[in-house]
């Protein structure tokens, strides 16, 4: 059962993106940079290969369980705006203004910047820059995607698609070439990783589970263009699944190819262990070829993360939640281009200021309590009368149970590991709760002024 629209009358976006631009974004937005490095941060946590491949697993499952989540959510509620309709409609507006608060200032306008800066630096490996053209190039490439995504999502996605598959064609190349060149790379025959496999904690288990799962970030993404999509109850769902799967199966084997190539002790102390492997491989230009993969993957997680954002702040504005020119759709181009403009401007602003790694650190765990909220939500939707299950008929409660779980592990984790830190996180976050009433009671004096008439 789908539950009404309220905002039925709202300017429509253009429906131009089917399901292999919906599962492409799930995988180009996922399947970054962070697995060309992150692998040795999780290895230094659990030292041992069977441990370092388990937690890429249990990751893997996690974002699973959330994406079964999500794809239920918005099967049911198949509306642009996606994690932001979900909080709303299962919780109150409230929730889901703080999760469009969050999103705007920090959590997405900051990891844009983040992986803007990122792209940079490995253009810098081809064309040295110094700090300033880093972030020239940074900005550049941020409203370079921006006015891709300007164009309508048809242009956007197709991008995506294009992309996604160029990465994935390039990481199963260099699968191909580490498993087939790498068996004459000597190890050490002794290794240390079991001794130290040993003196596990559940501390950095913790610790290794939130690194990998950093590393599946932004799944939840396709969600917001809903509106744009064909279909999008059950085109969303399917998206999700396929591509959470996909992905999952490539950080698998990327990373038993790095344990294949190098040694383990190696992996953990390397500082860009794609690299290091690739370069045992294929000697001096085996570091161009990882540049130039981290580069295209960049692109494509950047491109992704600019066309799911300006939804959540479209969908906003027709709420009365935020100002009502962010809910103009082109009139040529049918995309949400004022919200587009200005997470541009934004994101450049932090890039030109250096000041998205404070905010971004501080506030992403926060993402944690809004997906926890999430998956409480499909327990909501059960008692509701006429509402039936459409992709979670099997696998309630454990599949929002698990998710539900962990996601308490990470944000108990980080309130215990830094405390200050994420208590001004949670500041931050609140400070968008005397906002949402001063939009909501502005929006309750147009309301009346109109019924006026």
């Amino acid at each position: 059962m789908r539950f009404p629209n309220p905002q039925a009358t709202r300017a429509e976006l253009s429906r131009g993106m089917g399901f292999p631009h919906a599962t492409a974004m799930v995988v180009g937005t996922i399947l970054g940079v962070s697995i060309f490095v992150q692998p040795s941060e999780i290895s230094r946590h659990v030292p041992s290969v069977p441990g370092m491949m388990a937690v890429w697993l249990i990751a893997g499952v996690v974002t699973f369980c959330g994406a079964l989540v999500c794809a239920e959510l918005a099967a049911v509620f198949p509306r642009t705006g996606g994690v932001y309709v979900f909080l709303r409609e299962l919780f109150s507006p409230a929730l889901g203004f703080l999760w469009g608060w969050a999103m705007f200032w920090s959590v997405h306008s900051g990891i844009i910047a983040a992986l803007a800066v990122v792209f940079a630096r490995y253009v810098a490996y081809f064309a040295p820059l110094d700090d300033a053209g880093i972030r020239i190039v940074a900005i550049a490439g941020i409203w370079l995607l921006s006015a891709v995504n300007y164009f309508g999502v048809r242009a956007g996605s197709t991008l995506q698609v294009v992309v996604t598959a160029a990465k994935l064609f390039a990481v199963a190349l260099m699968l191909v070439l580490f498993f087939s060149l790498g068996s004459g790379v000597e190890k050490p025959i002794a290794s240390g990783a079991p001794a130290a496999a040993g003196q596990l904690s559940l501390s950095e288990l913790v610790f290794a589970l939130m690194a990998a799962l950093f590393t599946y970030g932004g799944w939840h993404m396709v969600t917001y263009t809903a509106g744009e999509t064909r279909d999008a109850a059950r085109t969303i769902p399917r998206a999700l699944l396929v591509g959470t799967l996909t992905v999952t199966a490539c950080y698998l084997a990327l990373n038993a190819a790095y344990v294949y190539v190098l040694p383990l002790e190696r992996v953990m102390a390397s500082t860009r262990v794609a690299a290091d492997a690739a370069e045992v491989v294929l000697g001096s230009n085996g570091g161009a070829m990882i540049s130039a993969l981290v580069i295209l993957s960049g692109f494509g997680v950047l491109n992704g993360i600019i066309l799911a954002g300006p939804r959540v702040y479209y969908a906003m504005a027709h709420d009365g939640l935020t100002f009502r020119w962010l809910g103009a759709v082109h009139p040529r181009y049918e995309s949400p281009h004022l919200a587009i403009l200005l997470q541009a401007a934004w994101s450049s602003v932090l890039v030109a200021t250096n000041t998205y790694r404070e905010l971004y650190t501080r506030v992403v765990y926060t993402e944690w309590l809004f997906f926890a909220l999430l998956a409480v939500g499909i327990f909501r939707l059960r008692s509701r009368p006429g509402y039936a299950p459409v992709v979670l008929r099997r696998g309630y409660p454990a599949v929002p149970l698990i998710f539900i779980l962990s996601c308490g592990a990470i944000v108990l984790h980080q309130l215990a590991t830094n405390l200050r830190d994420s208590l001004t996180g949670l500041l931050l976050l609140a400070a968008g709760l005397p906002v949402y009433f001063a939009w909501a009671r502005h929006k309750s004096k147009e309301e009346s002024a109109n019924a006026r008439y």
